[in-house]
């Protein structure tokens, strides 16, 4: 009977520690991670911090910070980091202890404001609205790259870009600079040069077709019909141009239905309609298919356009004053007809 009872709790005792290991071994070792996704770690968050971004994932009933603690895992690094479905305790930690975090993919299009940019990547990554606005606006970052803070939107390429969530803001900043000059290769610098423009001048001109139209299939022609003019001396008359004035006067939510005349007479060196050639800097920033629109621009007569009534969203393009002036009558009809009462100028 001794040696019954003996066995017995020997083999209670095993259950116990099997039973006991198993579990030890599953918390920590075991399938752990109930769902895909990612985790956000700020510079200053502490472990505390790190198991309740865990909990979503784990659950508040996990042994993360007394593993966390066995594994020196104590300063945590920040950044974004993937987790995936099954993954357990072990992997959870040993992940983010060694700081092997995803990049995030950073995107923006064309902004009109460099706040209206600092918005939109402070959404994307770590750096808030104000810091990321304060670098661009550096002045000795403006000074050394030749820049001020209207023409630094010009280094700005709207495109998709990989960065680490946790990326400074002057290290987001210097990182698209550098795509900036990867951009200006050999090839769009010599179509540049054809067009005698300078890199930055081509940035200014894109600016405009970009707001002069939103079709892309056309800003070719559009950037064609410019440099026509720029060629024969005759001012660019970019209604853009003298929108950009006026939001520069009342504020950027300011709403020009159309251009009036008197709008005209501005005093500003961005007046196109009072100075020949380019304005002083950009008015927006271009993307991509205005630039290489510039560069690749449509060889043709054209020095006039005006907006289409027939094809809502295009433009009509003509080589003489007689058939502009046709097509402007009709579209001023046209204006009446829809009740749109303020004046519009129609690139006479």
């Amino acid at each position: 009977m001794n040696k019954q009872k003996i066995l017995l709790v020997i083999s209670t005792l095993i259950l116990i520690i099997g039973v006991f290991g198993y579990n030890y071994y599953q918390n920590i070792f075991g399938d752990l991670v109930t769902k895909n996704g990612a985790i956000y770690i700020g510079s200053n968050e502490t472990i505390n911090d790190v198991e309740k971004e865990l909990f979503d994932f784990l659950g508040d009933d996990n042994n993360f910070n007394w593993l966390a603690q066995q594994k020196k895992y104590l300063n945590p690094k920040a950044g974004r980091y993937l987790l995936t479905k099954d993954m357990s305790l072990n992997d959870v930690i040993n992940l983010l202890r060694s700081g092997n975090q995803t990049p995030v993919k950073v995107s923006f299009n064309n902004q009109d404001t460099l706040e209206k940019f600092a918005g939109r990547i402070s959404t994307q990554i770590e750096a808030d609205s104000i810091k990321i606005l304060k670098t661009f606006k550096d002045s000795i970052f403006l000074k050394k790259n030749k820049l001020t803070e209207s023409s630094v939107l010009g280094v700005l390429i709207p495109n998709t870009y990989e960065f680490y969530w946790n990326t400074s803001a002057e290290k987001f900043r210097n990182g698209l600079l550098r795509e900036y000059t990867k951009f200006w290769n050999k090839d769009r610098l010599a179509k540049a040069n054809a067009v005698n423009l300078t890199p930055e001048e081509v940035m200014i001109l894109a600016s405009i077709v970009q707001k002069e139209t939103a079709k892309i299939i056309e800003r070719s022609t559009v950037a064609g019909l410019y440099l026509n003019r720029i060629k024969r001396g005759i001012p660019l008359q970019a209604d853009p141009t003298i929108i950009y004035i006026l939001k520069q006067e009342h504020g950027e939510d300011f709403q020009v239905r159309r251009v009036l005349y008197k709008d005209l007479k501005i005093s500003s060196p961005f007046n196109t309609y009072i100075y020949r050639g380019l304005p002083p800097s950009l008015i927006s920033m271009p993307d991509i298919s205005s630039i290489d629109a510039v560069l690749n621009y449509k060889k043709h007569n054209y020095i006039y356009m005006c907006a289409s009534i027939k094809k809502i969203g295009f433009h009509e393009f003509e080589s003489t004053l007689k058939q502009h002036n046709k097509n402007a009558v009709n579209y001023q009809r046209w204006l009446n007809n829809q009740g749109v009462n303020r004046l519009s100028l129609i690139h006479i």
